[in-house]
C-alpha cells in the first residue's frame, strides 16, 4: 500500500501509532523509506569514490534495504556502505545518497567484482537471491541473504554447490525473527521442557495487489515471500534430532499462498500450525500471534511486542518498549561476523533444509496435497 497517497488525517494517525510501536528514529526512517521508494531525480547526484572507506555493498535497495540494512549498518557502524545496486536506478541513488556510500550502479556486478567490498547484502528481487549470492561467493565475498534464499531446487542446489567450491561465506539469512529477544526467549524455554510441543501461528499479512511482483511465477509466490517467515522460525523451534520426518498438511480454497493454513508434523511428535490470512491491510503492518506449549510451559506472544511464559505456578511477562523483529540483531551480527576471519558462516545443512521446509510448503499448497521430507 502506498501510504504517501493517503488522507493526511491517516498519515498522521499512522505516524502517532507507530511512534508509540517503533520510536521516533524508526517511525522516521520508515516515513523516508515511503517516499524513497517513488523519488525520480531530474539530474541524477554526483559521488565521489576515491576517498571514501566503506567496504559494504546492498544489492536491491527497495524499502526493506533503505530502512533496515542500511539504517542499521548506518546507525551502528557509521559509513561502512561502499556501493548500492539497484535496476532503478534512482532507488540505488536515493540509498547511497541518504546514507553516504560511495557509489551507486544498475550493474549488480560491478558490486560484487569491486575489491574494496568484502561483505555484501543481498536484498533485489527473490528469484535474484541465489544467483547474485552464488557470484558473491565465487568473489570470496561474505554474504547476507535476504529470505527466501532460493526460489527452487535447483537454485538451492547451486546455492548449497557454491557454499562447497567457495571461499566465502553465507553469514547469514534474512529470518530476523529468532534473533529477537522474545525469539530467544521463546526457545530458551520451550528448549528446557521434555517432550513434543505444540506451536500455533496466526498471522494477518497485507492484501497485495493482483499484479504485484510476489504473484510472479519466477519470484515465488507468497509462500516464498512471507510465509517463510513462520516456516523457518517453527522449524527453529524444534530439536534438531526431532524434526525428521516432517509431514506437511495444506488447507486451501482457490488461493494457493494466502488465506491459507498448513500443519506439521515432525519426527518427534511435535505439531506446528501456520494460518496466513490476507485481506485488507493492517493498521499496524504485519500481525502476528504465537501459542505454543511443551512440557510445563506455555507461551503466548503477540506481535513480537509482547510475550507471557507460563511454567507451572510462575507467570513471567518479560517487557520491552518498543516491537522488535530482529531486524538489528540479524544485520549487525552478519557485518560482525564478516569481520571475523575464524567464523565459518551458516552450515550448510541450515541453508538446505530452511529452504527445503519453505519450498515442501509451497509444494503442497500448490498442488493440494500432504508432502513429507526428509531434511538433507
Amino acid at each position: 500500500m502506498d501510504y504517501t497517497q493517503s488522507k493526511q488525517l491517516f498519515k498522521v494517525k499512522k505516524f502517532l501509532r507507530y511512534l508509540k510501536l517503533y520510536g521516533p528514529r524508526r517511525t522516521l526512517v520508515k516515513v523516508q523509506g515511503q517516499y524513497h521508494m517513488k523519488k525520480q531525480y531530474s539530474i541524477l547526484p554526483i559521488v565521489n569514490t576515491k576517498t571514501h572507506q566503506g567496504h559494504v555493498g546492498i544489492l536491491g535497495c527497495g524499502n526493506f534495504s533503505f530502512s533496515n540494512i542500511a539504517y542499521y549498518l548506518h546507525k551502528n557502524y557509521g559509513n561502512v556502505i561502499r556501493g548500492t545496486m539497484d535496476l532503478n536506478i534512482h532507488r540505488a541513488a536515493s540509498l547511497c545518497q541518504r546514507y553516504r556510500a560511495a557509489y551507486y550502479t544498475d550493474d549488480a556486478e560491478k558490486i560484487i567484482t569491486d575489491p574494496n567490498i568484502d561483505t555484501i547484502y543481498v536484498a533485489s528481487n527473490h528469484a535474484t537471491h541465489a544467483q547474485y549470492a552464488i557470484r558473491a561467493l565465487e568473489e570470496g565475498k561474505n554474504v547476507h541473504i535476504e529470505k527466501p534464499h532460493a526460489v527452487s531446487y535447483e537454485q538451492l542446489n547451486k546455492l548449497v554447490g557454491a557454499m562447497n567450491n567457495s571461499s566465502g561465506k553465507i553469514v547469514s539469512i534474512g529470518f530476523n525473527r529468532p534473533s529477537s529477544t522474545i525469539g530467544q526467549n521463546i526457545k530458551r524455554h520451550l528448549s528446557s521442557q521434555p517432550g513434543a510441543a505444540m506451536l500455533n501461528w496466526f498471522v494477518a499479512g497485507h492484501e497485495l495487489e493482483a499484479d504485484h511482483w510476489y504473484f510472479s511465477k519466477a519470484e515465488g509466490g507468497r509462500v516464498l515471500g512471507n510465509l517463510c517467515h513462520w516456516t523457518d522460525f517453527t522449524y527453529n523451534m524444534i530439536d534438531e534430532g526431532g524434526r525428521y520426518p516432517l509431514t506437511i498438511t495444506p488447507t486451501r480454497s482457490e488461493k494457493s499462498d494466502c488465506d491459507i493454513a498448513c500443519t506439521y508434523i515432525f519426527g518427534d511428535g511435535s505439531i506446528a500450525a501456520i494460518t496466513f490470512s490476507a485481506k485488507g491491510h493492517t493498521f499496524e503492518g504485519v500481525r502476528e500471534k504465537l501459542a505454543a506449549h511443551r512440557g510445563d510451559v506455555l507461551i503466548s506472544m503477540d506481535d513480537f511486542k509482547s510475550l507471557k511464559i507460563e511454567i507451572s505456578d510462575k507467570v513471567l511477562k518479560p517487557w520491552q518498549l518498543f516491537r522488535d523483529h530482529g531486524h538489528e540483531k540479524s544485520i549487525c551480527s552478519s557485518y560482525e561476523i564478516s569481520k571475523n576471519s575464524i567464523h565459518r558462516g551458516l552450515s550448510r545443512q541450515y541453508v538446505w533444509e530452511s529452504a527445503q521446509l519453505f519450498l515442501a510448503t509451497k509444494e503442497a499448497l500448490d498442488n493440494n496435497h500432504i508432502v513429507v521430507i526428509n531434511g538433507m
